[in-house]
């Protein structure tokens, strides 16, 4: 009866350590991959902001959020596009397929400002855009998450980049 009663009470210690460990080895390889795709988007997003020549368009302030943006020296037009619903944040470029940038992306932010910033003795700030002609620099920050095991344990990654329009027409 002894032995019975030690032999369950280390069986019940052996599968919460199993349970655990599992939970933290999910939730950490999920935590490299979502960190590692928001690089990745981070790369990708900052090339085609980088090599725009001007703002065309936004939305910020629905569940369905996009920024176009054009180049006209190659003739392209790239649209920034994340839905709420499906949490996808996806890339179009002008004569090349829809690419899905990053999954499970919670919520995507995004600000404009001009090209000189405010400066006083104790701050450097940037002046918010008034209007697509005034955008030179693009703020965006993210952040996606997954479901490990039915809850979001250490399950996410926050990213955050600002972009300038290096080519932008005067």
């Amino acid at each position: 009866m002894v032995a019975m009663g030690l032999g369950s009470i280390v069986m019940t210690m052996v599968a919460s350590m199993t349970m655990y460990s599992s939970q933290a080895f999910y939730s950490m390889s999920n935590y490299v991959d979502l960190d590692v795709h928001s690089r990745n988007a981070v790369d990708i997003i900052g090339r085609e902001l980088r090599q725009a020549t001007a703002l065309v368009a936004f939305k910020t302030n629905s569940a369905n959020r996009f920024i176009t943006l054009t180049n006209t020296t190659a003739a392209t037009s790239v649209t920034l596009n994340w839905s709420k619903d499906s949490g996808l944040l996806t890339l179009s470029k002008t004569g090349q397929p829809t690419v899905t940038l990053l999954t499970g992306c919670d919520n995507w932010n995004m600000a404009f400002y001009t090209r000189a910033p405010s400066v006083s003795s104790t701050n450097l700030s940037f002046n918010a855009a008034t209007d697509t002609n005034s955008c030179k620099l693009i703020n965006m920050s993210w952040k996606c998450s997954r479901t490990i095991l039915g809850s979001k344990l250490n399950t996410e990654t926050v990213q955050t980049a600002q972009v300038v329009l290096r080519n932008k027409v005067k």
